[in-house]
């Protein structure tokens, strides 16, 4: 029997817009990026983890920062992030790819695990971990930030070559799951809805939001899960209410059109 390698693929660049440098910033002594690559490494089910950084100058120090940490580092286009992910996943010989983005520190161990078994028993092209906002897809859904997507190299294969809409060359996985009769495609969904609560990291408000979490919740003995991110949230209500502006901006909508079919 053939053993599948499965690669988790951190998307980390230093030139966002909103909030430049996100992904070095610290909390507790240690950059955002960090966190993902340490709650990634609770997962049984990764083999290895990698940061997909850009060949930009501006993104030396996340290079630095892989080097320092003893992490896989690929750098690729900056702009063209499928094709930085297609050959991430070709350089380290995944057969399974999990994409997690560098503003979400609070990314899951125990979700991700669901999802990996998710997606291997009902041999999906694409799974997803449902997250966002729930007035948009009717649906309950988890935070926000708690976000992994995991697919098949051969679907990725397939977006890589056939995917022409800036859209799909910047989010690397809409051509797929926008196109589910080509592709199987599924998703982990909570029992109850949670898209009241945003955990990415944008702006400086959820910024402050999660480094109030984890210097409540931090132990480096053992990942805290989302259970009680969301316990100590609803204890501190004040803390969800920092963000609460930015839900339902984040654009989901338009990734289900290509760009010459959206709304204007």
């Amino acid at each position: 029997m053939m053993i599948l390698r499965t690669v988790a693929i951190i998307q980390a660049r230093m030139s966002s817009s909103r909030l430049p440098g996100k992904v070095l910033k610290t909390i507790l002594g240690k950059p955002m990026l960090g966190y993902i690559v340490e709650r990634l490494s609770w997962v049984r089910e990764i083999d290895e983890i990698v940061v997909a950084t850009s060949r930009e100058a501006s993104d030396q120090p996340i290079f630095a920062f892989c080097r320092e940490n003893k992490t896989a580092c690929y750098r690729g286009d900056l702009d063209d992030v499928l094709d930085r992910f297609y050959q991430t996943a070709l350089e380290y010989k995944a057969d399974t790819v999990i994409r997690v983005t560098g503003d979400c520190p609070c990314v899951d161990p125990e979700l991700v695990t669901q999802l990996i078994n998710l997606f291997q028993r009902e041999n999906y092209d694409h799974a997803g971990i449902a997250t966002g906002a729930g007035a948009i897809f009717e649906e309950a859904r988890f935070p926000n930030g708690l976000d992994a997507e995991c697919f098949r190299l051969q679907a990725l294969e397939k977006a890589w070559r056939e995917a022409t809409e800036p859209a799909d060359r910047e989010h690397v996985t809409p051509y797929i799951w926008r196109n589910q009769d080509i592709f199987k495609c599924g998703s982990l969904k909570p029992e109850k809805d949670y898209s009241y609560i945003r955990l990415s990291v944008d702006h400086q408000e959820d910024f402050e939001l999660v480094t109030a979490l984890f210097e409540a919740l931090y132990k480096p003995e053992r990942p805290f899960l989302m259970k009680e991110m969301v316990d100590f949230l609803e204890q501190n209500p004040h803390l969800i209410d920092l963000n609460q502006s930015f839900i339902g901006k984040e654009g989901y909508r338009n990734l289900w059109k290509p760009d010459n079919q959206r709304d204007s």
